[in-house]
């Protein structure tokens, strides 16, 4: 729960920011610029306010890693084109980072007042609260390290959102060298750079990259 929280507010604060030519840069999602997955925030801030009131009594089916699909390809995501034509309706990239922050900020008092036993639906599964907002620190955290991927100059994610997203990549893919960041265990395991020579001796045969969507 706390993960959660250190996560997306490190978040919104790089979002904030963001100056109107960041959001013109483009970002580490393919075929998206900054603004598109700044847009992308606001759908997944108001997926977490949806699930955090939609209570159920049917028994847990998946936790904070299962609630995962696990692929070696990238998945056809329907609401990508979606995505950035509503990015692109915005017009002012304020006006984009005045929503971005409302829902944000809604989602994060919303986790805070949640009880973390309450199990939720979404999806066709069911999670505790806290599995399910240990979750969105994968989402938080890797989308986070998208939006500088190509902007240096502004913060990244902290250190343990990234170390609990290297942990649960680890419990599927198994363990990466001790010697890497997890940051380049991210965006290696992902595919979101490829590994450089060296790095691909070291991971031996190991598949990579490991798609979670």
């Amino acid at each position: 729960m706390d993960l959660f929280s250190l996560s997306l507010g490190a978040l919104l604060t790089t979002v904030g920011s963001l100056t109107d030519e960041d959001f013109a840069q483009p970002s580490g999602c393919e075929g998206w610029l900054v603004r598109d997955l700044v847009c992308h925030f606001v759908i997944d801030a108001q997926d977490v306010l949806i699930t955090l009131v939609t209570p159920t009594a049917d028994a847990v089916t998946h936790d904070a890693v299962t609630y995962w699909k696990v692929s070696h390809e990238p998945s056809d995501d329907p609401l990508a084109a979606l995505t950035v034509r509503l990015a692109a309706a915005y017009g002012e990239p304020w006006m984009l980072k005045h929503h971005v922050d409302d829902v944000g900020q809604a989602a994060l008092r919303a986790a805070g007042l949640a009880d973390p036993t309450l199990k939720v639906g979404t999806q066709d599964m069911v999670l505790c609260t806290s599995g399910y907002l240990g979750a969105y620190v994968w989402e938080w955290t890797l989308h986070h390290l998208d939006l500088v991927r190509h902007l240096p100059h502004l913060a990244g994610p902290p250190a343990e959102p990234l170390a609990r997203c290297r942990e649960m990549l680890e419990q599927i893919a198994g363990p990466f060298p001790v010697s890497w960041s997890s940051t380049d265990v991210l965006l290696v395991g992902t595919g979101r750079r490829a590994p450089t020579e060296a790095e691909r001796a070291e991971l031996g045969g190991m598949e990579i990259p490991f798609v979670l969507g």
